[in-house]
């Protein structure tokens, strides 16, 4: 049974989730929260594996909360999925470099919402296309400034792990990764392992930021075919 700690600032809201969840035999809401404070407190009693953050009125408080939750001492920290306000994009950047695992716009559709939080539960990373599209744009837009340290950063990866990086950059699952670059699916996830760690990352949904921050991909190529690795090209 996944349990969930259902955050937002309005009773109603609340009650509507926790409805949906209670609807869902492997899904238990647990808790729920109307403030940043009370969700970290809450999270630190309950221990839940989800929280579900959807914020109407973003600010600074509420992108600290993110922060908290994600910092959180006491293993096992839970898993943060983010309800994003449609066209507060800057909001989408702050909440993914603050530590959420999850960004879904708020008009997602109810399956969809328990599909995520099934997935993020399980150490996946979600992300719709229109969301990674304004994440794009984002970033372009950012001060150039920004990408050094990205790029110094991209500069500890060996040219194995810069190949995982564009790939998952790009949408492939491990599978997918696995198959193209001829290495075993654990090959691939050992990989992603080493590259969180080395660009300060704490998800594939941090890391696709980062492979655009740092120039390893550019826009529009999410999905597209890379090159074949070389004849000498050694797993690492």
């Amino acid at each position: 049974m996944l349990t969930v700690l259902i955050v937002n600032d309005q009773e109603l809201r609340r009650l509507g989730y926790r409805l949906l969840l209670d609807c869902e035999p492997d899904l238990s809401p647990v808790g729920e929260a109307g403030d940043g404070a009370e969700a970290v407190r809450t999270a630190t009693v309950l221990r839940p594996d989800i929280v579900l953050i959807d914020i109407l009125k973003p600010s600074s408080d509420w992108i600290d909360t993110i922060g908290r939750l994600a910092r959180c001492d006491s293993p096992p920290r839970p898993r943060i999925l983010v309800l994003t306000p449609v066209g507060l994009d800057e909001y989408v950047w702050a909440a993914l470099a603050a530590g959420a695992d999850a960004l879904l716009p708020e008009n997602t559709a109810p399956h969809e919402l328990t599909a995520a939080i099934r997935a993020v539960a399980a150490g996946g990373a979600v992300i719709t296309p229109e969301l990674t599209c304004r994440l794009i744009d984002t970033v372009r837009r950012r001060p150039s400034a920004s990408a050094t340290p990205a790029a110094q950063r991209l500069g500890t990866l060996t040219e194995r792990e810069r190949q995982v990086l564009a790939t998952v950059a790009r949408g492939w699952s491990t599978t997918e990764i696995a198959e193209h670059l001829s290495i075993a699916p654990t090959t691939v996830k050992s990989h992603v392992g080493r590259i969180l760690t080395k660009i300060g990352a704490r998800s594939r949904v941090q890391a696709v930021a980062f492979a655009y921050q740092a120039g390893l991909t550019a826009p529009h190529t999410t999905r597209s075919p890379l090159p074949s690795p070389g004849r000498g090209d050694v797993a690492r």
